[in-house]
């Protein structure tokens, strides 16, 4: 097995657990949950199959519903993310990622970060408005897109540079 492979599906198994069994525990505020396991498709080989990467999205989503009993709403959203991410790569990266030596690690820590905060926003867009579906509480999804969004960009971002390998 190749070890790219081996790495995605420690990081996948990784990620669903610690969502599930600390993440989804949480309550700050009492009502911000953060969502870290968006971090996958943050990590997802640039090169890789994009219909694997669908896939993935959406087993990923629905083992995370599984244990939080959200009825596939995990599973809307990581696949949404996972169908838009080329396209918010270009906006990010510009043209670079076609290139075959584009790396994630080659580029600026401000694009990393918008990257990242791109992919949070809209899957906590799709995330809630399927939970809420009411434009009269069109605040209340708001706010949680504002809060529980900066709560798991700040710990997507500890977590990707404790995890990350360091350039020399």
């Amino acid at each position: 097995m190749n070890n790219s492979y081996f790495i995605n599906i420690v990081r996948f198994v990784l990620l669903v657990l610690v969502q599930v069994l600390v993440f989804n525990r949480l309550n700050f505020f009492g009502f911000i949950n953060p969502m870290v396991y968006i971090l996958y498709l943050y990590w997802y080989p640039i090169k890789e199959n994009r219909a694997a990467l669908i896939g993935l999205s959406f087993l990923l989503g629905l083992l995370v519903d599984l244990f939080s009993d959200t009825m596939a709403l995990h599973g809307a959203a990581t696949v949404t993310i996972a169908y838009f991410r080329p396209t918010m790569m270009r906006f990010v990266f510009g043209v670079n990622i076609e290139f075959q030596s584009f790396r994630l690690s080659n580029t600026t820590r401000a694009q990393q970060i918008t990257f990242l905060a791109l992919l949070i926003i809209v899957h906590h867009a799709v995330f809630f408005a399927l939970e809420i579906f009411s434009f009269a509480n069109i605040v209340l999804m708001l706010k949680k897109i504002v809060a529980i969004g900066a709560a798991s960009l700040v710990l997507c971002l500890l977590f990707s540079s404790l995890f990350s390998v360091k350039k020399e």
